[in-house]
């Protein structure tokens, strides 16, 4: 073979290699370039027409957004975490709760308006958080209900502070060890979504309106017709601003998840546990873990509702959290 003929062997190679390369890129490419023009597009969520907002700053220098309702004894009311989430899913119970109750609704820190907190995303910072705005707003006895892994904090904060509490109300709650692969946060799209390149992409199908149909009305909602246009589309607004998206991309890392269980004994505070009945992550069947961690706590399944009760049946959640609330002194 003449070395005209090698050099144009090895030449056909290279640009082989290069075209396959530059096609490998634009595959990925394409996706990622097509979701950040989407997520550009995407407007973000309208402010809350409900309550009065305000903005704390606390001693940290951390900054909370929150609604005020009513007026009365202190209830805090802490969001579950999900693609899109924030204080706006409790809008209807505190609507109501705010006949009897001075009713507060922080938007957590990367979720909803309050920005995300410097660094990485860490639990200790939520519950340094939770306990700030407690100490610097509430600056009284309160009924901390909380969420999904909200209720974790809520739980740390009780056992850490039992002082600032008059009682604790968790919602389809998250922190135990034993369900620590519950709502996928070990799952495929958390082990991935961390992972340059492809990362974004997967996030980006996650939080597409196609996928957030589904999750609302298969994984959350018992009732799919209480998931209409407009709840839709607050959940992709509010899902494809920059700090939501690095929030959920922590949350479905695991990086959020707080273990209670070993806390859960040093807990002082009243204690009541609502759960949806048709609720899927978590299952309903894992109160039974919660009750016998929690022996003397009071308990509320609610037909016809699944993970968020407090959305899907207002009224009735209120009814029975203010039922509890009569038997604590």
């Amino acid at each position: 073979m003449s070395r005209g003929t090698g050099r144009s062997l090895k030449s056909d190679r290279g640009r082989k290699i290069a075209t396959r390369l530059l096609i490998a890129g634009a595959a990925v490419g394409i996706p990622v370039l097509a979701a950040a023009l989407l997520r550009r597009r995407a407007e973000p969520p309208s402010a809350p027409r409900w309550g009065r907002a305000h903005r704390y700053t606390g001693r940290s220098g951390r900054e909370v957004v929150f609604q005020e309702l009513g007026d009365g004894p202190a209830v805090v009311l802490l969001h579950s975490f999900g693609p899109g989430y924030d204080a706006n899913q409790w809008r209807a119970a505190a609507e109501i709760l705010a006949a009897d109750f001075c009713v507060y609704v922080p938007d957590l820190p990367g979720w909803g308006r309050t920005r995300a907190l410097p660094g990485a995303h860490h639990p200790e910072r939520y519950l340094q958080l939770v306990e700030d705005f407690l100490a610097g707003v509430v600056r009284e006895k309160a009924v901390l209900v909380a969420s999904g892994l909200s209720a974790a904090y809520a739980v740390q904060a009780a056992v850490n502070h039992p002082h600032q509490m008059r009682a604790l109300a968790l919602v389809s709650p998250l922190g135990l060890g034993e369900t620590a692969e519950t709502g996928a946060l070990q799952g495929f799209a958390g082990r991935i979504v961390g992972l340059p390149v492809i990362g974004a992409p997967v996030l980006d199908l996650l939080t597409g309106r196609a996928a957030l149909e589904h999750h609302l009305r298969r994984e959350v909602y018992a009732a799919p017709e209480r998931v209409d246009a407009a709840l839709l589309e607050h959940h992709y607004r509010a899902s494809h601003t920059s700090q939501a998206r690095a929030a959920l991309a922590a949350y479905l890392r695991g990086d959020l998840w707080h273990d209670v269980s070993q806390q859960l004994e040093g807990l002082r505070a009243p204690v009541w546990i609502a759960w949806g009945r048709q609720a899927k992550h978590p299952a309903v069947d894992q109160a039974d873990l919660w009750l016998r961690h929690i022996p003397g706590a009071a308990l509320d399944v609610f037909e016809g509702a699944g993970a968020l009760p407090y959305a899907e049946a207002p009224a009735l959640f209120c009814r029975a959290l203010e039922r509890f609330l009569g038997t604590v002194p």
